[in-house]
C-alpha cells in the first residue's frame, strides 16, 4: 500500500469514552486523531466507548484530520467487536494493537474486510524482530512506536535521549520506509513539559519518522512545527532544484550549492520537503 500523500506531523489520541474530547477534537489543528478504544479506557467503560465513538463519528465533522481507531487486541473480549465497529464507522483506517506477526493483521482482515486500511502498534520485542515482516503486509498502512509498552517489556531505562529504545525506533523507521509507509513516533508522557517535547520531536524529526503520536493538545503546537519544513529549508531545496535543473539542462558541471554538490538524492529529498510543505499549505486552507 503506498505512503498517505498527506501530512502526518501530529497524531493525537483521543479516549474514545470522553464525549466533550470527541466534540472538541473537531476544532483542534491535529493532522490525524487516534480514537482510543484500548488503553486510554477503562475496562468497564469500553462497550460504552464503542457506542460513544459511533455517535460522534455520525454527528461530528472532523473535517480532513485522517480519522484512526484503535482498537482493543483480538486476543481480547472486545477486539472483535471494536474491529466490526471500524467497517462500518466511515474511520480512514484501523490500528491494532501489539502487533506481533504478520499473522496478527491476516486476522484483522478477515474481520475489517480488504477495504480497509490498516496501522500497527509496534510496541513488543517480538514485532520489533519482525518488523520486516509485518511491513510487507499488503493492508498496512503505517506504523506507530508503542515506546510506553516496549519499554515496560524490555524494561529498560527511559532517558531524555531514549538511549535504551533506539535499536527499536530506528528499526521501526527503518522497516516501514522500506515498504513506503508512514513511520510515527512514539508518545511523550510529560504532557507540560514543552522543552522536552521539543527535544523528543527534533530527535524523532531526526530519525526519520513522519510525525509524533500525542496525548494531550497541548502539545500540537511544538509538534506540528518541528515536523514541518522550516522556511530555510524550502529556500534551500528549491535552490538545489534550480541548480540541478540548471545542469542538467546544459549538460555542463556539477550543481553546487553553498559549498555542497547536488546529486539526484539530494534532489529527490528537496521536491519531498516542497511537496510535503505544500501538502501542509493546503490543509491549512
Amino acid at each position: 500500500m503506498e505512503q498517505l500523500a498527506r501530512p502526518l506531523r501530529s497524531v493525537l489520541y483521543i479516549p474514545a469514552s470522553k464525549a466533550r474530547i470527541l466534540e472538541k477534537a473537531t476544532q483542534l489543528p491535529a493532522d490525524a486523531l487516534i480514537f482510543d478504544l484500548e488503553d486510554a479506557v477503562t475496562p468497564e467503560a469500553k462497550v460504552e466507548a464503542r457506542k460513544a465513538l459511533v455517535h460522534a463519528l455520525d454527528i461530528h465533522d472532523y473535517g480532513t484530520r485522517y480519522k484512526i481507531i484503535r482498537i482493543n487486541g483480538l486476543d481480547t473480549e472486545w477486539g472483535r467487536e471494536d474491529a466490526q465497529l471500524v467497517a462500518q464507522s466511515g474511520a480512514d483506517a484501523v490500528l491494532l494493537p501489539k502487533v506481533n506477526t504478520p499473522d496478527d493483521l491476516d486476522a484483522l482482515v478477515e474481520i475489517v474486510g480488504e477495504n480497509v486500511p490498516l496501522w500497527a502498534m509496534m510496541e513488543t520485542c517480538q514485532g520489533i524482530l519482525n518488523a520486516a515482516s509485518i511491513v510487507s503486509h499488503n493492508r498496512l498502512q503505517g506504523c506507530v512506536a508503542g515506546t510506553n509498552d516496549l519499554a515496560s517489556e524490555l524494561g529498560c531505562a527511559c532517558d531524555q535521549n531514549r538511549s535504551a529504545l533506539q535499536m527499536g525506533l530506528q528499526t521501526i523507521v527503518m522497516a516501514a520506509r522500506s515498504a513506503g509507509l508512514v513511520a510515527i513516533d512514539g508518545v511523550y508522557n510529560k504532557f507540560n513539559d514543552q522543552e522536552g517535547l521539543r527535544l523528543e520531536c527534533e530527535q524523532g524529526l531526526a530519525l526519520g519518522y513522519d510525525g509524533k503520536s500525542l496525548i494531550h493538545p497541548a502539545q500540537l503546537a511544538i509538534t506540528n512545527a518541528i515536523f514541518a519544513p522550516s522556511t530555510d529549508a524550502i529556500e534551500l531545496a528549491r535552490r538545489q532544484i534550480e541548480a540541478f535543473d540548471e545542469i542538467e539542462r546544459t549538460g555542463q558541471g556539477v550543481a553546487v550549492v553553498d559549498g555542497h554538490i547536488v546529486e539526484n538524492l539530494h534532489v529527490a529529498s528537496a521536491r519531498r520537503l516542497i511537496k510535503l510543505a505544500e501538502m501542509i499549505n493546503a490543509a491549512a486552507s
